[in-house]
């Protein structure tokens, strides 16, 4: 099943910005990890104002808990809030259309 996600990120004031810059670096590394294992399928940036961190994702998982449980392996994780929305197969969707 695919789930559309939104996953605003606010760090809390005061973080050093090393723990920030790791916790980053850590988060890209998890993220190819979960591409590999075929759950993360697409990113997205939307724009936000200065200082926000929004993300949009397309992910694969069994089901909405398994995907929880995937969401929560993310470092960044602990200062997400997260929106999920799962998607059904649109009978028109142009992915599924044979040439």
């Amino acid at each position: 099943m695919e789930f559309l996600t939104t996953l605003t990120t606010n760090v809390p004031d005061g973080t050093a910005d090393a723990t920030v810059e790791d916790t980053r670096a850590r988060e890209a590394l998890r993220a190819a990890e979960l591409v590999e294992q075929g759950h993360l399928l697409r990113l997205w940036r939307p724009p936000v104002e200065p200082g926000a961190w929004r993300t949009l994702g397309l992910w694969r998982a069994a089901s909405e808990t398994e995907l929880k449980g995937i969401l929560a392996t993310l470092p960044l994780h602990k200062w997400m809030t997260v929106e999920i929305t799962p998607l059904n197969p649109h009978p028109n969707d142009p992915a599924t259309k044979k040439s």
